[in-house]
């Protein structure tokens, strides 16, 4: 009887040798095929923030601004013009001060033209402004969200007294009209802890006045947001599972809990800064906020509004300034929602 050869190997290894069209193991890419490589979430939703033009667009213009803010001086000391520098002769005394030439009396000294009565460089003035504007947006975006996170945590994960009496504490600050009680608190609190350096307001402590004011009331709106995630996920088994390794309460609520809360918490710190750069510049506007001399658009517009009709440029450019800037923000606030939870386009 003749025997028959055996193959060499075992059967497996056999037919993926000899079968060139066989699958390739799953999770490995076929030979020559393009590699499969995982996206964290955050580079997910960069991709679908960078695939929206208008949100890109939106962007470049935000991050101009911010530039521009940063680097005021240097910018405004390259247009030769000080905020508070007057030029004298810019402005005719035979017209009440206003400018000379058209449009509020732009040229090549003076980019954006000059102010009536005080020839101040208004392009210097807009650059200082926009960094005070900025500055109180910002700074009043993340106290409020520092603040409304940790309470909304709080409510949220220890519930009972705890998120009643939080709750209802949101529900008071979210019934105040806000603009009223800021333009009646924050004269009462410069009044009250105001000093004064050489024989003028301390500027600064007039700033964290208006910060502190615009943040005591916009808290209330991401803690109502963070505790309603809070609730949707504290009894997922994840924070059980902390619970059972005997991990306290500081622990879940700020490695457990927090770090699965950074989109909502993203998106409300977006879409709050336009917002608080509008309060703060209707303060200012209305005279409870940055004064003149010092450089703000709120108090330009102010000023602007009694030159309008013989000299519109003094009211129209820091108008559109501050209608594209909120706009940028607000765009690109949408923009960062819409990248974050994809879910909520889906019809």
């Amino acid at each position: 009887m003749t025997m028959q050869p055996q193959p060499t190997g075992t059967t497996g290894e056999t037919s993926l040798m000899e079968d060139p069209s066989a699958e390739t193991p799953q999770g490995t890419p076929a030979e020559g095929g393009p590699a499969i490589t995982g996206r964290s979430p955050g580079r997910a939703a960069w991709e679908r923030l960078r695939r929206d033009k208008t949100s890109m667009i939106a962007l470049v213009i935000s991050v101009l601004f911010i530039l521009a803010a940063l680097f005021a001086p240097l910018i405004a000391h390259a247009g030769g013009w000080g905020p508070i520098t007057p030029d004298n002769k810019a402005i005719d005394p035979d017209t009440g001060n206003y400018p000379y030439g058209t449009l509020g009396g732009i040229s090549m000294h003076h980019l954006l033209g000059v102010e009536p009565g005080t020839g101040y460089d208004l392009f210097a003035r807009i650059v200082y402004g926009l960094r005070t504007s900025l500055v109180v947006g910002f700074a009043s975006a993340v106290l409020s969200m520092v603040v409304g996170t940790v309470v909304g945590l709080a409510a949220g994960y220890f519930g009972g007294w705890i998120d009643s009496l939080l709750s209802r504490i949101m529900d008071l600050m979210l019934a105040f009209p806000q603009l009223l009680f800021i333009i009646a608190l924050t004269p009462v609190l410069q009044n009250a802890l105001q000093t004064n350096i050489h024989g003028g307001t301390n500027e600064n402590l007039r700033l964290l006045i208006l910060v502190l004011c615009i943040s005591a009331f916009a808290w209330a709106y991401t803690a109502r947001l963070v505790r309603g995630q809070v609730l949707s996920l504290r009894g997922r088994e994840f924070v059980d599972a902390a619970r059972i390794m005997g991990a306290g309460w500081p622990h879940i609520l700020f490695r457990q809990l927090l770090p699965n809360l950074w989109a909502p918490i993203l998106i409300s710190f977006a879409l709050a800064v336009p917002q608080n750069i509008t309060t703060e510049a209707a303060l200012s506007y209305l005279g409870v906020g940055v004064v003149p001399p010092n450089p703000d658009w709120g108090s330009m517009l102010t000023d602007a509004s009694q030159f309008f009709l013989q000299d519109p440029a003094y009211l129209f450019i820091p108008g559109v300034l501050l209608l594209v800037l909120v706009l940028s923000l607000n765009l690109l606030g949408d923009g960062v929602r819409d990248a974050l939870d994809p879910r909520a386009n889906r019809s």
